[in-house]
């Protein structure tokens, strides 16, 4: 049995929530570099060329990518050979004060009714699934409120099928248009109930772009969405073009025989996650 000290938890996410605000992912970066030389419209091509120079600019400066530097949702995953030293949730939350203040980064998170800033960025939003093995896995999202705001959830049922769910989809990304700052990643996440749908959907964000679905219906979905979102002519920045989306990345569950959950999470182009071993 190893023992992980709450010490090693608030080093590992301070580092983290750093790190993932001023380096945008390489799969996502790679996808813009692609997206920018193969975009057919010249506007769209040189917004998509800017979007990219921006995240070298951050990283060689060690700037954050955005002035929305994001809620943190954490995936936490523990291990059954692993023995906690301390209360991993109050490390993780130290972990990401530290950061946010080390790191100069905007502190975003407030309450509800009062809307008090809590001047730490914290509480964060942690999902727990223990697993086999000796290891603790924590990845953080950093997920900012512009595409936050233009996700959605809705209770279809069963007869909707999949027309329904392509529609939901395709009016949702209508809905966002160029608010959400595209081009988008689309998390989609299909069944479970009401509250496992959006899961769902977020944890779809944290695959990589250029990876293919191992389910093949699911895979078919992907692309139907991907090519009907970019027919949009949303663009990059609601500008035009054929880039409205760099990926659309789909997730199911089983549900209930009288119902269809379906939740959508908009991803703005800086998708800011990253993963750790401890």
């Amino acid at each position: 049995m190893r023992t992980i000290t709450s010490k090693q938890i608030i080093d590992a996410v301070t580092k983290l929530v750093i790190d993932i605000n001023y380096f945008l992912p390489h799969d996502v970066a790679k996808e813009l570099k692609y997206a920018a030389e193969n975009e057919d419209d010249k506007k769209a091509k040189t917004i998509l060329f800017k979007i990219a120079e921006n995240a070298k600019i951050a990283k060689k400066g060690d700037f954050p990518l955005c002035q929305d530097t994001g809620i943190p949702v954490v995936f936490l995953e523990v291990g059954n050979e692993v023995a906690i030293e301390g209360d991993i949730y109050q490390a993780i939350n130290q972990g990401i004060e530290n950061g946010y203040r080390d790191g100069y980064l905007r502190k975003s998170v407030a309450d509800p009714i009062t809307r008090k800033n809590t001047n730490t960025n914290t509480p964060a939003i942690i999902h727990t699934h223990i697993r086999n093995g000796p290891l603790v896995t924590i990845t953080i999202l950093a997920k900012g409120a512009g595409s936050e705001n233009k996700s959605a959830v809705k209770m279809l049922v069963p007869s909707d099928g999949i027309d329904g769910i392509m529609d939901f989809v395709m009016d949702t990304v209508k809905k966002a248009g160029s608010s959400a700052c595209p081009p988008y990643i689309v998390g989609v996440g299909i069944g479970g109930n009401l509250e496992t749908a959006p899961l769902l959907s977020k944890k779809a964000l944290l695959r990589e772009i250029q990876d293919v679905n191992r389910d093949a219906e699911l895979a078919a979905i992907e692309n139907n969405l991907m090519k009907a979102i970019n027919n949009l002519n949303i663009g990059p920045l609601g500008f035009g073009g054929m880039t409205t989306a760099l990926a659309v990345k789909v997730e199911k569950q089983a549900c209930h025989i009288a119902s269809l959950p379906v939740a959508v999470t908009i991803q703005c182009h800086s998708a800011r996650h990253q993963t750790i071993n401890i």
